[in-house]
């Protein structure tokens, strides 16, 4: 299972919000490259990178910050955030991201089957869930769609990537919820990255078992809580 520190950006720095509250913010890094740099060192084989900005105006707003970004590091970086349509994707992929993921307008049918069309394994889907329900639009709205039943509409469009992040748990450093992770990952044919919560080694494990095939971490790093160079050789 893949380890991915997480990198938050809010108006070009590195933050965490505590269960996506946008004013609930503690700013860690005034220097995003140099943290990319820092997690690639202890062993790191990929970043996740959310631009908060983006993901709550609908067009990413970090995008010359993620341009240093993947060119500080060597290894993959996939973005998030603000992603409402292949063009803004493009965009992304041209600053150099890997993959891009997309949340609020995978609800569309017909803009999934787009973005799987157009990228193909380069797009990967977002689902956040509150209370097992979808919420958009940077988790300000919650939806009356329920979080397993949109990823399986969109696996059956061709979806093979999906980001599941449980909004209850993020920055909580109380664990992942992992009865709903192992619901997403067996009622779905796609590799499910695991988000939110993940604070120890046994949640990393657990999240293993689950069946998770990465396991985004943020908030447990940046306080010391999980030391990457001992989860990744834990894990390995």
């Amino acid at each position: 299972m893949e380890i991915l520190p997480a990198i938050d950006l809010r108006g070009g720095k590195c933050v965490r919000l505590l269960q996506g509250d946008y004013d609930r913010e503690t700013v860690f890094s005034d220097d995003p490259p140099a943290m990319a740099r820092h997690w690639e060192s202890l062993g790191a084989t990929r970043l996740h990178v959310v631009d908060l900005d983006g993901a709550k105006e609908g067009a990413p707003r970090n995008l010359a910050v993620v341009r240093d970004i993947c060119a500080a590091v060597s290894i993959p970086v996939q973005l998030g955030g603000g992603m409402r349509d292949v063009s803004i994707a493009r965009q992304a992929l041209g600053a150099g991201v890997d993959r891009v993921i997309v949340g609020t307008a995978v609800l569309d049918p017909g803009a999934a089957t787009e973005f799987v069309t157009s990228l193909g394994d380069r797009v990967v889907a977002g689902i956040d869930a509150r209370d097992g329900f979808v919420a958009v639009r940077g988790w300000l709205d919650t939806t009356e769609i329920r979080a397993v039943a949109l990823a399986k509409k969109l696996v059956a469009l061709g979806m093979r990537w999906i980001v599941f992040t449980d909004i209850q748990s993020d920055g909580m450093l109380k664990g992942t919820n992992i009865p709903a992770l192992k619901n997403m990952v067996e009622s779905v044919d796609a590799s499910v990255i695991a988000s939110g919560g993940i604070t120890t080694i046994d949640d990393l494990r657990a999240a293993r078992d689950a069946g998770a095939a990465g396991a985004i971490v943020g908030r447990a790093l940046y306080t010391g809580s999980l030391d990457l160079k001992e989860a990744l050789n834990a894990l390995c």
